[in-house]
């Protein structure tokens, strides 16, 4: 697997702020997506720590999951199947 969860964790806090928990929730869904190989496939590189925080940075704004859902939808108009990796809840952190 090329996605490290900690520090994926970490970084997306770092770079985009948010709670641990919509981090923990982002990092969930890029673990499933690298498993399922539909990212390989469809752009010919692995998915990395290092791509999800390059493709969020192209995000205008917003939190983790804001900014990965962007990408997943962008991706889900490239390649179509990606609605599948989308947040659409996480327990808030308190």
């Amino acid at each position: 697997m090329f996605i490290e969860p900690d520090r994926l964790e970490s970084r997306l806090r770092e770079e985009f702020g948010g709670g641990s928990s919509e981090s923990r929730v982002v990092v969930r869904q890029a673990v499933d997506l690298a498993d399922s190989c539909l990212y390989v496939d469809d752009v010919g590189s692995p998915l990395t720590n290092d791509v999800v925080i390059e493709e969020l940075s192209d995000a205008r704004e917003g939190t983790p999951a804001a900014r990965w859902n962007w990408w997943i939808g962008s991706l889900d108009v490239a390649f179509g199947h990606y609605h599948q990796f989308s947040v659409r809840r996480y327990p808030y952190d308190r």
